[in-house]
C-alpha cells in the first residue's frame, strides 16, 4: 500500500513557522472583519442584496478566500486570479446587473475582497518565472485599476484605499523580494568564500602530507638503507654463527621498516599531482598472517577466538600492514589493561573492503600498573590516523558487556602511487 512520509503540512509551508503565522493570519483576518462590521455600520441601501437572499454568498466567498490563504506560498497565482475574477464580477453585477455580489461596508471601501492585500503581496513575492511574474502583474494592474473606479466620480478617499490595498502590497513585496534576492546572494557568497577556504586548507594540508613524505623519504630512508647494508656486510664479516643470525635478522627487520615506510610514504603523497600522473605498480599481496600474533597471545594465558569470514583476497601492501597493526595494537592494549579477559578477533573479507573486529570482555583482574602506565597512551590515536591514512573508517570503544572493542574497516586497495620515485 501507497504511503506518504511526507507530512501534510509540508504541502503548503516550508517550516512550521511559516505554517504558524498563515494560520495565525487567517484567524486574524476573520476576527478583524467581524470587528470591523461592528465599528463601522454599513451604509449599503436595504435591499441590496435581496436578489441573492441576503449576504449568503459573500460570507461564503470570504471564507474561501480566507481559507486560500494557506496556499499563498505554493500557489499565489491561484489565489492571486480569485481575487481578480471577483474583483471584475463585482463592478460588472453592479453597473450592469441585478446588484453587488461582495459586501460594501463603506461607499469609499474598493469592491475587492478582503484579502486583496495579502494575494498581491504573494502575487509579487512568491510568483516564479519570467511568463508567471507578468501575468501576476497584468492581474495586479486590473485590480488597482478596478479598485479605484475611474468610470465613477473620484473620490479621494477610494483612491487612498485603492491605493493601500493594491499599490502598497505590491511596493511592499518589491521591496521584500529585493532584500531576499540580497539575502540569498550574501549567503551564497558566504558559502562559495567557505568552500574556497576549505579548498585552500586542504590542499595546504596536502603540501605539508608531500613535504613530511619527502623528508621522510630523504632522511629516515637513507638511514635505514645504511642500516641495512652495515648489517648486511657484518654478516658476511663475522665469523660467529650468533653475530651472523643476529645480523641476518637486522638486515630482514631492516628491510621490512622500508618497505613499511615506502607504504606510508607513498599513501602520504597520495593526491599531490606529481603523484597522481604516476601508476601504481605496487603489485596486491595475500594479507599478513595474523596466527602469529595471536599465538603470542595465546601463550602469555590470554585465550583468543580468531574467525575469518568470507573469501580471503588480495590487498594492498599499506592496507595488510595496516591491518597487522591494528591487531597487534589491540592485543598489546588487552595485555596492558584487560590480562586474563576473553578475546574474539574477527576478519570479514568482502570484495572491495576489509572489516577487523577485535573485542575483549571485562578483565577479572585489575590491570597491573606497571604495564598500564607503560607506552605514550596515544596508540589508539596513532592507530586511528594510520587507518584513515589509507582511507579506513576506525571506532574504539567500551563494548555493552563492560569490555572494549576496536572496529575497523580498511578498502581492500589503495594507490600508493611509486613512492620509490625519487631514489
Amino acid at each position: 500500500m501507497f504511503r506518504v512520509n511526507r507530512p501534510l503540512w509540508r504541502l503548503l509551508w516550508n517550516t512550521k513557522r511559516e505554517a504558524a503565522f498563515d494560520v495565525a493570519l487567517v484567524l486574524g483576518l476573520i476576527l478583524l472583519g467581524r470587528v470591523l462590521l461592528v465599528m463601522y455600520p454599513s451604509d449599503t441601501p436595504p435591499g441590496a442584496y435581496d436578489w441573492i437572499g441576503g449576504l449568503w454568498l459573500n460570507d461564503a466567498l470570504m471564507w474561501i478566500m480566507d481559507l486560500a490563504l494557506l496556499a499563498r506560498r505554493r500557489y499565489p497565482m491561484v489565489l492571486m486570479s480569485m481575487v481578480a475574477v471577483l474583483a471584475v464580477v463585482q463592478p460588472l453585477m453592479i453597473e450592469f446587473g441585478p446588484g453587488p455580489v461582495l459586501f460594501i461596508n463603506q461607499a469609499s471601501d474598493p469592491w475587492l475582497p478582503g484579502n486583496t492585500p495579502w494575494a498581491v503581496y504573494a502575487a509579487v513575492v512568491y510568483t516564479t518565472g519570467r511568463k508567471w511574474k507578468f501575468f501576476a502583474w497584468d492581474l495586479i494592474s486590473i485590480t488597482a485599476l478596478i479598485s479605484v473606479r475611474p468610470w465613477d466620480d473620484l473620490s479621494s478617499d477610494a483612491i487612498v484605499a485603492g491605493v493601500l490595498w493594491t499599490v502598497f502590497p505590491a511596493v511592499l513585496g518589491l521591496y521584500v523580494s529585493a532584500r531576499r534576492r540580497l539575502v540569498g546572494a550574501l549567503r551564497e557568497r558566504a558559502e562559495r568564500a567557505e568552500r574556497e577556504k576549505e579548498l585552500l586548507a586542504e590542499q595546504a594540508r596536502a603540501d605539508e602530507r608531500t613535504r613530511l613524505a619527502t623528508e621522510m623519504h630523504d632522511v629516515v630512508t637513507h638511514r635505514v638503507s645504511l642500516m641495512v647494508l652495515q648489517a648486511g656486510a657484518l654478516g658476511v664479516a663475522a665469523e660467529d654463527p650468533a653475530i651472523r643470525q643476529a645480523a641476518e635478522e637486522l638486515r630482514t627487520s631492516g628491510c621490512e621498516a622500508l618497505e613499511e615506510l615506502r607504504d606510508l610514504v607513498g599513501v602520504l603523497r597520495r593526491g599531490s599531482s606529481e603523484q597522481d600522473a604516476r601508476p601504481d605498480t605496487t603489485p596486491p599481496t595475500d594479507l599478513p598472517d595474523l596466527a602469529e600474533l595471536i599465538g603470542q597471545s595465546e601463550a602469555v594465558g590470554i585465550p583468543v577466538e580468531y574467525t575469518v569470514d568470507g573469501d580471503p583476497r588480495m590487498v594492498s601492501a599499506a592496507v595488510g600492514r595496516t591491518a597487522y597493526r591494528v591487531v597487534q595494537e589491540a592485543l598489546t592494549n588487552v595485555h596492558k589493561h584487560a590480562f586474563g579477559s576473553r578475546v574474539s578477533v574477527r576478519l570479514l573479507h568482502s570484495d572491495d573492503r576489509l572489516r577487523l573486529v577485535v573485542r575483549n570482555t571485562r578483565s577479572p583482574d585489575r590491570a597491573a600498573r606497571d604495564l598500564a602506565d607503560s607506552g605514550s597512551g596515544a596508540g589508539l590515536l596513532g592507530l586511528q590516523q594510520r587507518v584513515e591514512l589509507v582511507g579506513g573508517t576506525f571506532r574504539a570503544g567500551p563494548a555493552a558487556d563492560g569490555g572494549f572493542e576496536v572496529d575497523v574497516i580498511l578498502p581492500a586497495y589503495v594507490p600508493t602511487g611509486e613512492a620509490g620515485g625519487d631514489e
